[in-house]
């Protein structure tokens, strides 16, 4: 097996565990755009929990970086209001669909959620047919 294989199949563990202990101990579903939206909307005595969530992604990330360096590599050459530009539409898409990858990827096809399944496929096809294009088609990338 090589290395990097290992590192995912670890990852993935880690992400699975993270998520069922979410839903077995609060009873939340880890879904990164519902966290954060709720922090937008502020349910009353419903934030604490979801900046702890939040900065540790950051911290997490932060970590990373530091304790393995050349792991993390940011790509360059993209134009900053392009990628804000491009981050804000996939907040409005998550609104759109009810939930992220996160949430409908790893927790909702966990439970087996008809909704999450459908919304999983659809995400990797548009992904699928978006990479085909901008690679193929406009040589973007």
């Amino acid at each position: 097996m090589n290395e990097i294989f290992i590192q995912a199949t670890i990852g993935g563990l880690l992400i699975g565990l993270s998520a069922t202990m979410m839903l077995w101990l609060h009873g939340r579903i880890a879904g990164i755009s519902g966290i954060v939206y709720g922090l937008i909307d502020r349910p009353k005595g419903d934030t604490l929990w979801r900046v702890y969530f939040i900065v540790g992604l950051m911290l997490g990330g932060f970590l990373m970086s530091q304790l393995l360096p050349g792991a993390i590599v940011p790509r360059e050459g993209f134009p900053s209001v392009l990628l804000l530009i491009a981050g804000f539409i996939v907040g409005v898409g998550t609104r759109i669909g009810g939930g992220c990858t996160s949430g409908h990827g790893v927790c909702g096809i966990a439970r087996l959620s008809k909704r999450s399944i459908s919304a999983t496929v659809i995400f990797m096809a548009s992904g699928m047919v978006t990479v085909f294009i901008a690679r193929h088609l406009l040589e973007i990338i």
